[in-house]
């Protein structure tokens, strides 16, 4: 044993399977032959040499060198003048001896960008305070129950007077309140791990196991999610294995040569992106990656992670141009199978210690049995991203009324696969940004139209089968996209339509949270019956969201046109009210809506033996439910 660091430990790492290797490598507090210090640990082994240089030794690469304890390139060193919440880097002599400079790949905390050192670690004093959640968690079936994600970016969520960030501690007090007032069950971060650029929104990393010093320490973090917890939010966060930035301190040529990137340039470039994949077939990095994710499982009590990009690990020609050339893999085929291994391997991992967790596949690609579990073939997340229907939606939504008629198949063609995957359904951040223009600016007609048609889409997604996700400031309808250097277009609640928007999603996240026809059998063919897809000319599609002991009629009209005495097959015979509906005037409406009970006719329609009558209001969705005899006594 070398400084508390076991044979087995190091024996697994290099068998990729060390997956607590963040307590292994990097730098920790130890005690050790009855003298206290920091340990540091670091792989690299093309390095002739190592030492830790800093504010204690005014970086002179001589005073603090590390010992390789084997072949592999390991290197360890102990010592006890050195104090908490100081700069380091390592300074590695290269096989060609050249001397560079890097951050800790294992940091726990670093330096303010542009910054870019290291930080010793300070003694972890935080208590957490979430125990009743972690207990519940244990029990809570993901697939089965409502999940409604508020998308954040926590640089330009919301700014203090001087345009500064919110810290962790200032966006506990103001942001969960907040998501918690507008009925969402989960808050997902755009990644927290450290990262040079501000404008990379965290997808560009360079600090795996930081989190980001931008707004405030690692306790702050943790004091942000235990209220999140205290508040019923679960937290997500978006998480990045696919690819890392170039920047020199990183991981890029770690220790002179390609080391966490693959060494075939070919293989490692994303010349898209600027970015560098990791070697997915090297041990070590498997062990590095997913010891990242049980990391940000079990020292922050995130809930779930929501894993970038995903077909751009497991498609080597991603993004790739056609003057680049092909890559293929040993079977002829254009999969990553090393990609592929390693997602099984860490979605097994994850699931054998928190089998509830969530694993959310950003995937757009047609991938099959991404959801699936390994022992099927499958990749092993318990959901993926619906970016087919969020294309096909946003496609449809913005064309004019009177020519969607030709384009009807864009809102039913879903339901020919939701059923094949876990899915959940994105209005996410990269809808809004680059010129895409905002959800309400991509909406055709007047003002009165745009926001009818946006209610619709919400109204639509809520009633669609699959989890839900909007980005801030989609509930506020801006008309500006997603500005990342400034805040949420907040002086919007002052003005009444946006306003009323604000309060409709309020309302269907009620609606959807108290409705169990609408999520409980979100991922399987009982939970969903069409009653009329067909109805091209009016634009107009009608279906049934089922649960255990009732169902649901919904009614979306994609015209601007009132219709009355609107024929529509129901299942039972009875009364039925109008429970939801879109275009109510408390949310920005004409007022069309249905009033009293709809008593049915015992005339076939739709292939039932019975039907209503409604108004169907104009660009809005109208949701309808058959009272039970008990109710309607309570009634009159």
């Amino acid at each position: 044993m070398k400084y508390h660091i076991s044979e087995q430990d190091i024996y697994l790492f290099h068998q990729g399977t060390n997956y607590y290797s963040y307590k292994m490598l990097g730098c920790h507090f130890t005690e050790w032959n009855g003298d206290a210090g920091f340990r540091f640990a670091v792989w690299a082994p093309h390095a002739k040499k190592i030492s830790v240089v800093g504010d204690f030794n005014d970086w002179e690469p001589d005073k603090h060198s590390l010992q390789k304890i084997n072949s592999q390139g390991l290197w360890i060193g102990f010592f006890t003048n050195i104090q908490p919440s100081v700069r380091y880097k390592y300074a590695i002599t290269t096989s060609s001896d050249q001397t560079i400079l890097k951050a800790d790949p294992f940091a726990f905390q670093t330096e303010m960008r542009p910054k870019t050192a290291s930080l010793t670690p300070e003694c972890s004093t935080y208590i957490w305070k979430d125990d009743e959640w972690m207990e519940r968690k244990k029990d809570f079936d993901p697939y089965s129950s409502p999940i409604s994600i508020y998308e954040v970016h926590l640089g330009s969520w919301k700014k203090t007077a001087n345009n500064e960030f919110l810290t962790y501690q200032e966006l506990a007090k103001q942001l969960i309140p907040y998501v918690k007032n507008l009925g969402f069950t989960h808050i997902e971060l755009l990644p927290l791990a450290e990262h040079p650029f501000d404008l990379s929104w965290g997808y560009q990393i360079t600090g795996y196991y930081a989190v980001t010093s931008r707004y405030g320490s690692p306790n702050d973090f943790k004091y942000f999610v235990d209220e999140c917890h205290k508040h019923q939010i679960g937290v997500i966060m978006d998480w990045v294995p696919g690819h890392f930035c170039k920047d020199e301190h990183g991981l890029r040529m770690f220790d002179g040569e390609p080391l966490y990137e693959y060494k075939d340039p070919e293989k490692a470039e994303k010349r898209g992106w600027g970015t560098l994949a990791f070697d997915f077939g090297r041990p070590e990095v498997q062990s590095f990656l997913i010891s990242n994710a049980i990391f940000w499982m079990e020292e922050y009590h995130i809930d779930g992670l929501r894993v970038d990009a995903v077909a751009s690990m497991i498609y080597l020609n991603f993004d790739r141009s056609e003057g680049e050339g092909k890559m293929y893999n040993s079977f002829g085929g254009e999969e990553n199978l090393e990609a592929l291994a390693f997602i099984r391997k860490l979605n097994e991992t994850v699931f054998a210690r928190s089998p509830h967790f969530l694993m959310m596949a950003e995937d757009s690609s047609d991938f099959t049995l991404v959801t699936a579990p390994t022992y099927m073939g499958g990749l092993g997340f318990n959901f993926k991203w619906n970016m087919g229907w969020m294309n096909d939606m946003l496609t449809y939504m913005k064309k004019d009324p009177i020519h969607r008629k030709w384009h009807h198949q864009l809102i039913t063609f879903s339901f020919m696969y939701t059923f094949s995957e876990n899915f959940l359904l994105p209005f996410s951040h990269d809808e809004v940004v680059h010129g895409k223009k905002s959800l309400l600016d991509k909406m055709p007609g007047d003002m009165w139209q745009q926001f009818a048609n946006l209610r619709l889409l919400y109204g639509y997604m809520f009633c669609h089968p699959g989890k839900k996700l909007l980005f801030m400031g989609s509930e506020l309808a801006q008309y500006a996209e997603w500005k990342d250097k400034e805040q949420v277009d907040w002086h919007l609640l002052d003005y009444p339509l946006h306003n009323k928007m604000w309060h409709y999603v309020k309302a269907l996240n009620k609606f959807y949270i108290e409705h169990s026809e609408v999520f409980e059998f979100d991922h399987t063919k009982e939970g969903f019956e069409w009653i009329d897809p067909h109805n091209i000319d009016q634009s107009i599609i009608a279906f049934m969201r089922k649960s255990t002991e009732s169902e649901l009629i919904i009614v979306c009209n994609f015209t601007p046109v009132v219709y009355y005495d609107y024929q529509i097959g129901v299942p039972k015979p009875g009364k039925y009210v109008e429970i939801f509906n879109s275009d109510c005037l408390k949310f920005g409406g004409s007022g069309q809506i249905n009033e009293g009970s709809h008593f049915t006719f015992p005339k076939k329609w739709h292939g039932f033996s019975q039907h209503i009558k409604i108004k169907v209001p104009p660009l809005a969705v109208a949701i309808f439910k058959k009272i039970k005899e008990k109710d309607e006594e309570e009634m009159f």
